[in-house]
């Protein structure tokens, strides 16, 4: 929690020229936060929190739908799928991603709301926006994703794929068996996925 505040105070104190236009329609993390200010939350704010993430996963797979219009169809037909919105910050050799985001399963319409934290070392400077859309092609890998949450550990970078299982995942890095990761960047499908230390765990706050 240090870590997230002294991120998000970094950006604030950061003075620096404007970014480039983001593909993103709008940043729902700043607005989740709003709802949720420092202490117990009442059930309206949760309930306005919740609906923001909603939006920005059907922004987020909108974009994705446009970009790669072949990813509807696997989406559709898996077990179900999580989109996370991330901001991150790079200083020198410190910096750090966070992240609000949900999960559905496709057969029960249940959604789970989670969390991602991630530690970057390393010399680099700089801020970065993405969406990440996991596809789980099977119920048991969205179990233990929901129920277990997931920790990258080491250094790890994953390479999206431009062709295999015929083609339908072509975009996407394969994550674990039955798992498919999309990260959706400013400029389009991003071609490396860095993953190392990085965890998804559930969000106590909106669940």
């Amino acid at each position: 929690m240090k870590a997230q505040f002294a991120i998000l105070a970094a950006v604030a104190c950061l003075a620096s020229p404007p970014i480039a236009a983001q593909i993103f329609s709008w940043d729902p993390l700043k607005d989740v936060e709003n709802a949720l200010p420092e202490g117990v939350p009442n059930e309206s704010r949760i309930i306005q929190a919740r609906q923001q993430v909603r939006e920005m996963s059907q922004d987020a797979l909108s974009t994705l739908y446009e970009i790669a219009p072949g990813t509807r169809r696997v989406i559709d037909k898996a077990a179900g799928y999580a989109v996370f919105s991330t901001f991150g910050l790079k200083l020198f050799f410190a910096g750090g991603t966070t992240g609000r985001g949900v999960v559905v399963n496709q057969r029960t319409q249940r959604q789970t709301f989670m969390k991602m934290v991630q530690v970057q070392g390393g010399l680099g400077f700089g801020v970065n926006q993405n969406r990440l859309v996991f596809v789980f092609t099977n119920e048991q890998a969205l179990r233990n994703f929901v129920d277990q949450g997931w920790e990258f550990g080491g250094q790890a970078n994953l390479s999206a794929m431009v062709g295999g299982q015929g083609g339908q995942f072509s975009g996407a890095a394969a994550v674990s068996p039955g798992v498919y990761l999309y990260q959706v960047t400013n400029t389009g499908l991003s071609a490396t996925i860095t993953v190392s230390g990085t965890r998804y765990f559930k969000d106590a706050d909106l669940n």
